[in-house]
């Protein structure tokens, strides 16, 4: 075991020392900091006789930092730089911080000194921000079990401990599933279709794969990373091969997935271990007193009732349906004419990409030239600074996990406010998908100075192919801009105390807000223009492409929508109607959903549920209805900057200063109210996505 002096994870620092951290130093550090955790509350608590904010709770914040400072880091690496040995690492530090984390939040005596706190003269002489944060808190105890005594309490533990373990779990499968599944061609012809780009990442691919005897396969590799699949599925003409994709992605983590050499891949099958988080979830949810887990779900949430939710994706759900069929027949129409008489479920994204060229004349893959990454970035940056007044600057030198990995400080008023980490290409050994997480905090520290906020960005777009530069489609620079969104509603907070301080302490269905609110200036003339050229000339988008790419923007929206409605309802109901006595599997669930909603109807093999990491492995379990729920508010007060600017300097600081600069301090409603002037309308939402004329 390391010494405490020797492990860097236990050393106070800026930023984390990623060059030192070893997947031996985890545990141990975990340990030392749950130890001492565990004796400042025991001291605290034996000290304490009448609390107060600065006797309760900034030493508790200071302490439960230098927890989440170690471990922030460590969870990263799990994500962005997988192995084995960090992997075991990292499960038994979750297993110790679940305990920990339970013992805290059912400890009577710190829950009390919370509520004579809450209840004494103090509390109303504490700004809104810090009464905010002790009602949160005392709201969490309740929902951790506090009340709970002998053997429920005992059980509402172990509970957690497990959950937190099929969750790693769940999520390990997906990643091991993903990664041992892929095509090896040793020509081309196979890969008919595929643009020059995706055929030079599947040659570069078959260059990485090795063979058991360490030598490239070379030739050409196709895997179930999202940039792959989705090549594959766009544009690959050999529909036989699109079927066999599909099908390998779309059982991923179940008993029929498959590896590379046709084996069984269901030793990652997903399927008990979504049984047993269920019955779990509803059996901690009934412990204390809720009727299911959807309604301990919206205990912390905006929404007020799961009924509420499904009224709300009901509604979503009529006024789309219409132009969600009239996409649908239009796409069966198209494909019977190009002699698909039977359209399935691996033919729509193929046929769907044919159906935008022939409408439009533009497909994803001709704008790519004009978005190689180091431009978008650039560009995007400028994007903020004109809407929030701030500056964003390299950092040559800083310590990385991996070479692609770029790290930028932000400025205001000349001073540096915060920083990030930048990981956008895809790889090995990296979950996929894309998000942002928390490196550092900003809060207030003893001294009076302030820690500043650092974020984890983290996508999966195509890496550079030899002397080309990564190229994005105008999809991945949408995604892009919306992770940045997350990371400056972590950036550029004024909130000082932690647990309210950027996206910290934010309802989950309000968190959504600003990353699609900045998703809307990827379709502005003008900003295409700051976040466009083409590679190797220098040439802007031309006005033609750029016309026929705004024009295609709400293609096929209404099938769009109502697979986010599938997946929402999907979720929250399967939450909300959990039945222990008779448990519907989720499978079947899923089916009832897609009958009622869908207007494609995917294969019997169809396992989605056994790879959505959103509700099994990640924080949106009865709260995937957050995306469009969040949307509603990004889409109205985006409106304010069609009414007024899109770069008006006022309307750009409100929001600043009415959203961003805020975090969890006060309910998302009234801080939308205090920007927008009103509640949020609908529809906004409906007219940007062209739904609006088939919602009467």
């Amino acid at each position: 075991m390391s010494q405490a002096s020797d492990n860097p994870l236990l050393r106070s620092s800026t930023l984390p020392p990623f060059a030192e951290i070893e997947p031996e130093h985890v545990v141990p550090a975990v340990q030392t900091l749950i130890e001492e955790g565990r004796a400042h509350l025991q001291a605290l608590l034996a000290g304490l006789e009448t609390p107060t904010w600065d006797t309760l709770v900034a030493p508790l914040e200071a302490e439960d930092d230098r927890l989440e400072q170690a471990f922030a880091p460590v969870s990263h690496l799990n994500a962005v730089a997988n192995t084995p040995e960090l992997r075991d690492a990292y499960t038994a530090s979750i297993a110790l911080l679940t305990e920990y984390s339970t013992e805290v939040s059912q400890n009577r005596e710190l829950y009390q000194a919370y509520q004579a706190l809450a209840d004494g003269d103090e509390y109303k002489q504490l700004t809104s921000t810090q009464q905010t944060v002790i009602d949160n808190a005392l709201r969490d105890f309740r929902l951790g079990g506090v009340s709970l005594e002998g053997d429920d309490k005992a059980r509402y533990g172990v509970i957690a401990q497990r959950l937190s373990e099929l969750s790693t779990s769940f999520s390990n499968n997906v990643l091991d599933a993903t990664g041992a599944w892929y095509l090896h061609f040793d020509n081309a012809e196979a890969l008919a279709g595929l643009p020059e780009s995706a055929l030079a990442q599947a040659k570069q691919a078959g260059e990485l794969k090795k063979h058991d005897n360490g030598e490239p396969l070379g030739g050409y590799v196709v895997t179930l990373d999202f940039p792959s699949f989705l090549a594959v599925m766009m544009y690959a003409d050999d529909r036989t091969l699109r079927e066999k994709m599909y099908r390998a992605f779309v059982t991923r983590a179940s008993a029929d997935g498959v590896k590379a050499d046709g084996s069984s891949a269901a030793e990652w099958d997903n399927t008990g271990i979504i049984a047993e988080t269920l019955a779990l979830r509803h059996e901690q949810s009934r412990l204390l007193g809720f009727d299911n887990f959807a309604e301990r779900s919206l205990a912390s949430k905006m929404a007020s009732s799961p009924e509420q939710v499904l009224e709300f994706l009901r509604e979503l759900g009529e006024k789309s349906r219409p132009r969600a069929e009239a996409d649908y027949a239009e796409l069966a129409t198209f494909a019977r004419e190009q002699g698909c008489d039977d359209l399935q479920a691996w033919d729509v994204t193929y046929y769907g990409e044919q159906l935008r060229q022939h409408q439009y004349a533009i497909s994803q893959e001709q704008l790519r030239p004009y978005f190689p990454a180091e431009k978008v970035i650039s560009g995007m940056f400028d994007v903020v600074a004109r809407l929030f007044d701030i500056n964003i600057l390299p950092v040559a030198s800083f310590d990385s996990w991996h070479p692609d990995v770029r790290f930028y400080h932000i400025f205001k008023d000349g001073e540096q406010i915060a920083s990030f980490y930048l990981d956008i290409f895809a790889r090995e050994h990296k979950r996929g998908g894309a998000w942002m997480a928390d490196c550092r905090v900003r809060r207030k520290l003893a001294d009076g100075s302030y820690q500043q906020p650092v974020a984890f960005l983290t996508c999966n777009f195509t890496p550079p192919v030899g002397d080309t530069p990564s190229l994005l489609t105008h999809d991945e620079v949408t995604t892009l801009f919306h992770e940045f969104g997350h990371g400056l509603h972590h950036m550029l907070t004024t909130i000082d105390i932690a647990a309210v301080s950027g996206i910290n302490g934010v309802a989950w269905d309000a968190v959504e807000l600003p990353s699609q609110f900045l998703e809307n200036w990827c379709w502005q003339e003008e900003v295409i223009g700051m976040i466009s050229c083409h590679y190797e000339t220098g040439e802007p988008l031309p006005k033609a492409l750029l016309d026929k790419m705004l024009a295609a923007k709400n293609f096929q929206s209404g099938m769009q929508m109502m697979r986010q409605l599938e997946f929402s309802l999907f979720d929250f109901r399967l939450h909300a109607e959990y039945n222990p006595e008779n448990p519907v599997a989720a499978a079947v669930l899923l089916d009832e959903v897609r009958q009622q909603v869908a207007v494609i109807t995917p294969p019997a093999y169809n396992h989605f549920e056994n790879s959505f990491s959103h509700i099994f492995a990640g924080g949106y379990a009865a709260g995937y209805y957050s995306y469009k729920w969040a949307e509603v508010l990004s889409a109205d007060a985006f409106s304010a900057f069609e009414e007024e600017g899109i770069f008006n300097q006022t309307t750009g600081k409100r929001f600043l200063q009415e959203i961003l600069q805020r975090g969890g301090s006060r309910e998302p409603m009234h801080l939308f109210v205090s920007f927008r002037g009103r509640e949020p309308s609908i529809e906004a939402l409906l007219r940007h996505g062209g739904l609006l004329e088939r919602a009467s």
